[in-house]
C-alpha cells in the first residue's frame, strides 16, 4: 500500500468516527431513514459538476447545503416531521441525479471510489471530521434535551429550531465527508447501521456513542481488508456496508439471548 492509498484508508477511518457519533443522535431523533434520502441530495450536484467539468464534491456540497436549508425551512413552517419534509421535497433526487450524471461516471457517483487520496485531501477531510466531532461533543446535551422534551428545551431558553438546523448541517457535512468513498447511495449506511447496532447493545448515552463509533471503525477496517484480499472491487463501500449489516445481525442475536 503506497502513501496515497494509506491516506485514503485513514480518511475512511476518520469518516467512520464522525458517522458513528452523528448516527447516535440521528437515531434518537428518528432521522435514520432521512439520512438515506439526504445523502441522495448530493447526486444532482455531483452530476451537474461532472457535466460542467467542476469538482464533483463541490457540486454535491452545494446541493446538500441547499437541501439542508430547505428541509429545515419546511420542517419549521409546515410542522412536518423531518423524514416527511425530506421525502416530500427530494423524493426525485436520485432520479434527477442519475439522469444528469454521465453513464460512465454514474457507478462511481452512486457507490464511491477507492482511488488514492492526496495529502491535501486528507488534511481537509480530517479538519471536517474534527469540526463534526467537536460540535457533537459541545452540543450533545442540548441535542439530547431537544429529543427528550422540546418544550422543556424551549422553556430553558434554547432555540430549538436553530439547534435542529445546526444538527442538520452537521449531518450533511458528515455525509459529504463520506461521499468520495461510499457514494451517494451508501454514505448514509455508515450512519444508520452502527448506531442501530449500538442501540441493541446498550442504553447509556456515553456507552451508546462509544459502541457506535467502535462498530463503525471496525466495519471500515474489516470491509477494507475483505475488499483488498477477496473482492478487489473498485470501491470498498459495499464491503463496508455488508460487514456493518453483519454486526447489526449479531447485535440482534446477542440481545435476544
Amino acid at each position: 500500500m503506497d502513501t496515497s492509498q494509506t491516506y485514503a484508508l485513514l480518511m475512511e477511518l476518520f469518516f467512520a468516527l464522525a458517522a458513528g457519533l452523528v448516527g447516535c443522535f440521528a437515531l434518537m431523533k428518528r432521522m435514520l431513514l432521512a439520512s438515506d434520502v439526504l445523502s441522495h441530495l448530493a447526486l444532482p450536484g455531483i452530476g451537474l459538476a461532472i457535466l460542467l467539468k467542476a469538482n464533483p464534491l463541490a457540486g454535491g456540497a452545494a446541493t446538500l447545503l441547499l437541501g439542508t436549508l430547505l428541509v429545515w425551512h419546511l420542517q419549521k413552517r409546515s410542522g412536518l416531521a423531518t423524514d416527511a419534509s425530506i421525502g416530500v421535497v427530494f423524493a426525485a433526487a436520485l432520479a434527477i441525479g442519475a439522469a444528469l450524471t454521465p453513464s460512465e461516471d454514474l457507478v462511481e457517483a452512486l457507490f464511491g471510489t477507492s482511488h488514492a487520496l492526496s495529502a491535501t485531501g486528507l488534511i481537509l477531510g480530517v479538519a471536517a471530521v474534527i469540526c463534526v466531532v467537536l460540535a457533537t461533543a459541545r452540543f450533545k446535551d442540548r441535542f439530547t434535551l431537544t429529543v427528550v422534551s422540546p418544550e422543556l428545551a424551549a422553556a430553558t431558553g434554547l432555540r430549538v429550531d436553530r439547534l435542529e438546523l445546526f444538527f442538520l448541517f452537521i449531518f450533511s457535512v458528515t455525509i459529504l465527508i463520506g461521499l468520495r468513498f461510499m457514494g451517494a447511495l451508501l454514505s448514509s449506511a455508515l450512519i444508520i447501521l452502527p448506531a442501530a447496532t449500538a442501540r441493541q447493545l446498550c442504553t447509556g448515552l456515553s456507552r451508546f456513542m462509544t459502541v457506535s463509533v467502535v462498530v463503525s471503525v471496525l466495519s471500515v477496517l474489516a470491509g477494507s481488508l475483505i475488499n483488498a484480499f477477496l473482492l478487489r472491487a473498485s470501491t470498498t463501500g459495499p464491503a463496508v456496508v455488508v460487514v456493518s449489516a453483519l454486526f447489526f445481525g449479531l447485535s440482534l442475536l446477542a440481545r435476544r439471548k
